[in-house]
């Protein structure tokens, strides 16, 4: 199994593991600060007795070691922008119908904020949510953006560093089902999502979460005043 060696990359302190281990199908949101998340998660899960199936952006199965890793595991790869990217939900939901394990990065890319907030995030895992009848967990992850930190390019194995992951009951998602599908609801669904990762993120940092999220495209425009905007 090539999950293991990597286990080296960093010792795991989980918190609500045992929500991992629910049967049927699973849909995990989580946050993403590091290019190791996919192997540091996949070893996390698999412990946990369950397969992770990885909704992650096409470039991720060309990188060596992880391709064989999310490919493995029947992970399905998302094309954006092109038609492809309806047949990755089309995939994810039909491995959530048959009791498969996913999991999901909201926000499509490690996250931009300059202290590592989760940005503003894509609705797909919103809408994967609420087109499935299965749990909804959420998590927040932290530490493995101080083994490889993917913007500054610096990879720090040693001395073996602490990943924090915590896991979440299922969120309640009772006052949105049944109701027609709108943009407006992916995007209230997706921001209650994240708001909840960030609220576990804040608490495994010991730290008070921003306002918002943080908006690359917004921070663009108002890169000027340097202050990392969040919207």
């Amino acid at each position: 199994m090539i999950f293991y060696p990597l286990a080296w990359l960093g010792k795991a302190v989980p918190s609500g593991s045992e929500q991992i281990r629910r049967p049927g199908g699973i849909l995990l949101v989580m946050n993403h600060v590091s290019h190791i998340d996919p192997p540091v998660d996949a070893v996390f899960v698999h412990r946990n007795g369950r397969v992770p199936r990885f909704l992650a952006k096409d470039s991720l199965f060309r990188v060596p070691v992880f391709k064989y890793m999310i490919r493995g595991s029947g992970s399905i790869p998302v094309y954006r922008r092109t038609s492809g990217a309806s047949h990755s939900l089309s995939a994810a939901n039909e491995a959530l119908r048959t009791g498969k394990f996913v999991v999901i990065y909201p926000e499509g890319t490690i996250t931009k904020d300059p202290k590592g907030w989760p940005m503003r995030s894509r609705t797909g895992a919103a809408r994967l949510a609420l087109e499935n009848d299965v749990p909804v967990l959420t998590a927040a992850r932290w530490g493995t953006n101080f083994i490889l930190d993917g913007y500054a390019k610096k990879f720090r194995p040693f001395p073996r560093k602490r990943v924090y992951i915590d896991v979440s009951e299922p969120v309640d998602l009772s006052a949105y089902r049944g109701r027609p599908i709108t943009n407006e609801m992916l995007r209230e669904v997706t921001d209650l999502l994240m708001s909840r990762v960030k609220d576990q993120l804040a608490t495994i940092r010991q730290e008070s979460a921003p306002e918002g999220f943080y908006a690359p495209s917004k921070a663009r425009e108002d890169s000027s005043g340097g202050s990392g905007d969040h919207a």
